[in-house]
């Protein structure tokens, strides 16, 4: 996959994290792969293991800060808190955090929990100054009411499935970005201006037209440019520009 993404003019990939060991995982490929950089993230499904994988990261942080952290044997909390400093503070690719957000799709998710590991991530990131994948599904209203208190976070809005009320609401009152992926391909998704977009696949999931139904991967952003380049009647080239431009300016990378 990789080799095949270089191929297509993929020159930098990120891997994104969606709980503490798969984005731990993530590290561990970016480490180990030339031009992969990693996220930490928790997805909001995962919102009662993350809350106390953060809240246990800070408080062994504040025992060390008084030189009594004997940090935890085995495998609980406290020690994956530990891992997770260290790989904050170490400089290894981190380059956000995400994906975080919230989702209300399903019935039976804990929107308390959701909320509270939210705003942690947010807290995370805000103490590192790292940008945010935000990950928002049908829950728009507390999303925006949330990310008010958060005025300097910046970040991008990961495949933004929703009504042209709700984009034009992160344009004008956010500075964040506008993820678009395959889905836009094959959907009537409102458009984002170019400015403030952002591609990206969601891999596995999400795979653009014409390869719907097989495996997603990074090869295919170079078709989802082919297909915004047409829906915006701009040439290629400007397309490839802007968008990379875009994602460098917000990841750093």
């Amino acid at each position: 996959m990789l080799k095949r993404a270089r191929e297509n003019g993929i020159e930098k990939i990120i891997c994104i994290g969606t709980s503490h060991e798969d984005s731990l995982a993530a590290r561990d490929f970016a480490e180990s792969h030339e031009n992969v950089y990693w996220t930490y993230g928790i997805h909001p499904e995962n919102a009662g293991e993350g809350v106390a994988d953060i809240s246990e990261r800070r408080r062994v942080r504040r025992l060390a800060s008084r030189g009594l952290a004997a940090a935890a044997r085995g495998d609980g909390p406290a020690e994956r808190a530990s891992e997770l400093d260290m790989s904050v503070r170490t400089p290894s690719g981190l380059v956000a955090i995400g994906e975080v957000g919230l989702d209300y799709h399903y019935d039976g998710y804990d929107r308390e929990a959701q909320i509270k590991l939210f705003r942690e991530m947010l807290e995370l990131a805000k103490e590192y100054d790292l940008p945010v994948s935000f990950h928002v599904r049908e829950a728009y209203d507390d999303f925006f009411e949330i990310v008010k208190d958060y005025p300097e976070v910046r970040g991008v809005v990961h495949s933004f499935t929703d009504s042209k009320k709700n984009l034009k609401r992160i344009l004008n009152e956010t500075n964040f970005y506008v993820g678009v992926n395959g889905l836009a391909t094959y959907s009537t998704l409102p458009t984002p201006p170019l400015e403030r977009i952002i591609l990206e696949t969601d891999a596995p999931f999400l795979t653009p037209a014409p390869f719907r139904g097989i495996i997603n991967e990074c090869a295919y952003v170079h078709n989802i440019a082919e297909w915004l380049s047409e829906k915006l009647g701009m040439d290629f080239k400007i397309i490839e520009r802007e968008t990379t431009e875009n994602a460098r300016k917000l990841f750093r990378i």
